[in-house]
C-alpha cells in the first residue's frame, strides 16, 4: 500500500466520540477547501459503522457549504430505519457549528434476483496506458509540487485529460483507477474509497463542452448533489473503468453521469452528479 493510500484509510477510520457521532480528520494539504469524495466517503463510512448488516446500496448526498480543511468534521449520523432486508441511515457533516453535507444512505442484504446490465465499452486496457504522472510531467513547470505529491488512486486515463485547454470538447471522458496499493478485505472501505473516487472527474465532463477552466476568475464551480448505486461487489484496488458523460447544461447548473465496470465487464456503480457552473459577471470600472 502506497503513502498515499495509507493516509486514505486513516482518513477513513473514524474517531468515535459519542453514540452515533464520528469525528473525521483532513490530509495536511493547502486546500481552499476539503474535497467532497472525501466527505462523502467519511460520511457513508459513519453511516457504515452503525449497520450491523448488509452492504451499501445507494446514497444520496448535498454538499452545502465547502468544508473547511483546518478542522476535523463530525459526523452524526441518525438511524432511520433497521429492516430486515434494507437498513437506512442519514448523516449530517458538521463543522464551524453548520451543516455542510448531508447523506441519506441504504443498506441491503444480499438477496437473489432479475439480473441484466449494459456491455461495458471497449477499451485499451490500464497496463497499456501511461500514469497520470507521465502523462503531466511535459507540464512540470506550470503544476508546481502537486506533480511530486503521491496519490491514493492510480489514474489511466483514456484520450486528453480533460483540464487541459484545448482538450476533447466531447461531453464525455473515460479512465481506468484503482487504489495505488492492496487493501484489506474491508467491503465497506472498498465501497468508501469508490465513493471517494467518484467525485473525481464528474465536474470536469461538465465543462468539456465549454470553453471554461477551474481555474478561470470569472468562473465559480462547486459539486452540489452526488448519487451512486451500489450494484455488485467491488474491489477499489482492482482496476475500475470509469466512464462519464454529461447530458446538459443550463441555468448555472450541469449535470454528469458515471458508471464504474469491474475489470470483468461487471457494472459495479452507477452515479450522478450535479455541479453549479456559474459564470461571474464583472462591473464595469467606475
Amino acid at each position: 500500500m502506497s503513502e498515499a493510500l495509507e493516509s486514505l484509510v486513516r482518513l477513513l477510520d473514524l474517531e468515535p466520540i459519542e453514540v452515533n457521532i464520528f469525528r473525521g480528520y483532513n490530509l495536511a494539504e493547502e486546500r481552499q477547501r476539503i474535497f467532497g469524495g472525501q466527505v462523502a466517503a467519511q460520511a457513508l463510512m459513519a453511516a457504515g459503522r452503525t449497520v450491523e448488516f448488509g452492504r451499501p446500496h445507494s446514497l444520496h448526498a448535498y454538499f452545502l457549504r465547502p468544508g473547511d480543511p483546518n478542522v476535523p468534521v463530525l459526523y452524526e449520523v441518525d438511524r432511520i430505519r433497521d429492516g430486515r432486508s434494507f437498513t437506512t441511515r442519514r448523516v449530517v457533516a458538521i463543522q464551524h457549528g453548520r451543516a455542510i453535507f448531508h447523506l441519506s444512505t441504504s443498506f441491503q442484504v444480499d438477496e437473489a434476483g432479475l439480473d441484466f446490465q449494459v456491455t461495458m465499452p471497449e477499451v485499451p486496457d490500464p497496463e497499456t496506458l501511461p500514469t497520470l504522472r507521465e502523462r503531466l510531467e511535459p507540464h512540470k513547470d506550470a503544476i508546481g509540487d502537486w506533480l511530486d505529491k503521491p496519490h491514493p488512486i492510480d489514474q489511466r486515463h483514456i484520450g486528453p485529460l480533460p483540464w487541459m485547454r484545448g482538450a476533447n470538447k466531447e461531453p464525455e471522458q473515460r479512465l481506468w483507477l484503482r487504489a495505488d496499493g492492496t487493501l484489506p478485505d474491508d467491503p465497506l472501505l472498498h465501497t468508501c474509497i469508490a465513493t471517494y473516487a467518484s467525485d473525481m472527474y464528474l465536474f470536469d465532463t461538465m465543462l468539456a463542452p465549454h470553453d471554461v477552466l477551474w481555474d478561470d476568475t470569472d468562473f465559480m464551480g462547486a459539486s452540489l448533489d452526488h448519487c451512486m448505486w451500489f450494484h455488485r461487489p467491488l474491489r477499489a484496488d482492482d482496476w475500475l473503468l470509469y466512464d462519464m458523460d454529461s447530458p446538459t447544461s443550463q441555468g448555472g447548473r450541469g449535470l454528469a453521469r458515471g458508471f464504474m465496470f469491474a475489470r470483468d465487464g461487471s457494472l459495479v456503480v452507477s452515479m450522478v452528479q450535479e455541479g453549479l457552473m456559474r459564470l461571474i459577471t464583472k462591473k464595469p470600472a467606475g
